[in-house]
């Protein structure tokens, strides 16, 4: 498959869709966590989406591209973690919990698969 650009990428697409839905319902999340645990789970949702931008722009050097795709990797890690917190505090509803935990696992893989086969994506 030829990519025009990290927007055609399914793992960007995803990570995306996701970011933008936690974005959507951290707006339910009580005022008293807005600098805590609201801002925590945004930011890392955000930062899966940029380091794999920033991974595509760097894939003329497939360290670089593998670096930033490891970036990505942790901070998709993070975000589970983060919400684990939100489910465990009563922020998130089970069914909630369990679809984000589905399509981040969806993206870990993709971002592995992506870190075993640089090749496959670097110029």
């Amino acid at each position: 498959m030829e990519y025009r650009g990290f927007r055609d990428l399914k793992v960007y697409q995803l990570a995306y869709k996701l970011a933008m839905e936690i974005f959507e319902e951290t707006k339910n999340f009580p005022k008293e966590e807005k600098y805590s645990l609201t801002d925590q789970l945004r930011r890392s949702s955000r930062s899966i989406v940029a380091n794999i931008a920033e991974a595509w722009k760097k894939r003329m050097y497939v360290k670089s591209f593998v670096s930033k795709l490891i970036d990505s990797y942790g901070e998709e890690g993070e975000t589970e973690v983060w919400l684990d917190m939100a489910f465990d505090s009563g922020y998130l509803t089970e069914e909630k919990h369990r679809y984000f935990r589905q399509g981040y696992d969806e993206v870990s893989k993709m971002l592995h698969s992506m870190i075993s086969h640089p090749e496959k994506f670097c110029t």
